[in-house]
């Protein structure tokens, strides 16, 4: 896996592991080691002053961005305990594993890694300490009591607020007994541990800026996983951005399952601030809650901490963009806050909609569509799809063909529905749509979702577009790979370009650099064209 141990900014895997870019709703899904494979563990310089011999530690992970971040969380605790870090597995004293559980897929792929390491542990010499494995996140919350008895094979269970406890949890097991704590908190943010970056030298980096979610769409298992909506005070992520930037950090995206209802109260002088109102034509399930620093509020500061800096944001909810548009024209009005955004729909049928609980009509979400792009010209957009949900009929399923045609994203998610248990849907509801229908229409989803997004690259043929450069392309030595602002993968030659400020020599350039490129071809996925120079975020908007 690219950098960070996921598919790069915004992406996760789409259907049958079909990877379409994307920026993601964190409600579900980008798979951080890649396709359901395990993900290697980076190697990080040692602490100074570790202790020689320390217990090592490898982690992989599942799942979505904020999996990554939590990864980061986990070893930044086990770091500060004096463990070391390997990416040899077979080096390993502790095996982390850190966990999704938002479709039957991602737990099946635990499920068939552990039975790898099954046969590892087999194999340990008698000289050395038994190999201690450990489920940490979502499926650690959903599946405790059945990880510790199948085959007791997994020594430590530590759910998404439990981290702390790992060093704990890990001695205990050191003891030959199984340790779990899965408890879920109303108010831990992790806001007080810097987390360490999984990648040495890294160019982008998550931020998490709130853990849970209130919303309880019937289909979504993460307020189950996950708990309930607690946000971090701002204070705590100024600090990681800032240090982020210290450390020359070029791209953060802020991470939340619903950043923009963030409610930072940790200061008591905005505890009485009335609720913002919400989109038009929108509701939700829990009532408005008042007080608290928002979402534009953190958006305005983080924005002014690094000019140099991008800055995105993930997962939003269509129903928080509220009327009067502070977010929107935060996103027009700032040259570092990418001109990008999530608008997961799940469905183009109003009816199946409200078998979700999504709390919006197809009409306000169109509606909603409409005012991005007037407020943010240029704007890219992508959306989470889900097929084959609770009693969709063919005609709901070819109105969902008809939003994908109707909006026309660059980025896209989708995915066919897995009933999960706790859900209101697994309560409610009847999974009753063939496992051959949902195929059939994902395939029609994914189908028409890359006709409209190679149309809608296309236009981008002739432009320039700014690329933030990621490292060499997979497919070619001889070829560089970024992202544009709206998270498109861009590819271009590694050649000699000159410096937009003439104040330097050509060079080649570097992992981290800004690259003006000209688009010559496009297709649903990818952008290529030819270098014209290395430049600066700030040159390149004073340029337009």
């Amino acid at each position: 896996a690219a950098r960070r141990a996921r598919c790069g900014p915004g992406q996760r895997p789409v259907g049958r592991g079909v990877a379409l870019p994307a920026g993601p709703d964190l409600r579900h899904f980008l798979r951080a080691a890649g396709a359901g494979q395990p993900g290697p563990s980076p190697e990080l310089p040692p602490e100074p002053g570790s202790t020689p011999g320390a217990p090592k530690v490898y982690l992989e992970t599942y799942g979505c961005q904020m999996n990554v971040s939590d990864t980061e969380i986990a070893w930044a605790i086990l770091q500060k305990n004096g463990y070391a870090r390997t990416k040899q597995l077979d080096e390993a004293d502790v095996v982390l594993l850190v966990t999704c559980s938002v479709r039957e897929k991602a737990e099946q792929a635990i499920w068939n890694r552990l039975q790898h390491l099954k046969a590892l542990k087999a194999r340990r010499p008698r000289a050395r300490a038994p190999l201690r494995i450990g489920i940490l996140g979502c499926m650690a919350e959903r599946l405790k009591e059945e990880i510790l008895h199948r085959e007791k094979l997994v020594d430590v269970v530590a759910g998404p607020d439990a981290y702390r406890d790992l060093p704990r949890l890990l001695a205990v097991a050191e003891s030959g007994q199984q340790a779990a704590n899965v408890l879920l908190s109303l108010d831990e943010t992790y806001a007080d541990i810097l987390p360490v970056q999984t990648s040495a030298g890294g160019r982008t980096a998550f931020v998490s800026i709130m853990r849970g979610c209130d919303n309880m769409c019937s289909y979504c298992i993460v307020p189950f996983t996950r708990g309930r909506e607690r946000s971090r005070p701002i204070a705590s992520i100024l600090q990681e951005v800032r240090m982020l930037s210290d450390q020359g950090v070029k791209e953060v995206t802020l991470l939340g399952q619903n950043v923009n209802s963030f409610r930072d109260l940790s200061e008591v002088q905005f505890q009485s601030v009335a609720a913002p109102g919400l989109s038009r034509g929108f509701s939700t399930v829990y009532k408005a809650k008042p007080g608290g620093l928002r979402f534009a509020h953190l958006l305005d500061q983080v924005s002014r901490i690094d000019p140099e800096m991008r800055i995105r944001f993930t997962s939003p909810h269509p129903k928080d963009f509220p009327d009067e548009a502070s977010v929107l024209q935060l996103i027009q009005e700032r040259h570092n806050i990418c001109k990008q955004l999530h608008l997961p729909a799940q469905s183009g049928s109003t009816r199946v909609l409200e078998a979700m609980r999504r709390g919006y009509t197809r009409e306000a979400y169109l509606e909603l569509v409409h005012h991005v792009r007037d407020s943010i010209p240029g704007v890219s957009l992508s959306s989470d799809f889900i097929a084959g949900f609770c009693g969709e009929t063919e005609e709901d399923h070819q109105q969902t063909v008809s939003l994908l045609r109707e909006v026309r994203y660059n980025i896209g998610f989708l995915f066919a529905y897995s009933m999960r248990q706790k859900t209101r849907a697994h309560h409610r509801l009847q999974d009753d749509v063939p496992a051959d229908v949902k195929k059939r229409r994902l395939e029609q989803l994914i189908a028409t979702f890359r006709e409209e997004a190679a149309r809608a690259n296309a236009a981008l043929v002739g432009q320039a577009q700014l690329v933030l450069v990621e490292g060499p392309s997979k497919r070619s030595a001889s070829e560089l790979c970024g992202r544009n602002d709206g998270n498109i993968k861009v590819i271009f030659p590694d050649a000699e370009l000159e410096d937009a400020a003439e104040c330097g020599a050509p060079g080649r350039a570097q992992p981290g650099d800004y690259v003006m490129v000209k688009v010559t071809s496009a297709s649903s996925q990818t952008l290529r064209g030819v270098p014209l120079c290395r430049t600066t975020l700030s040159r390149a908007a004073a340029s337009h």
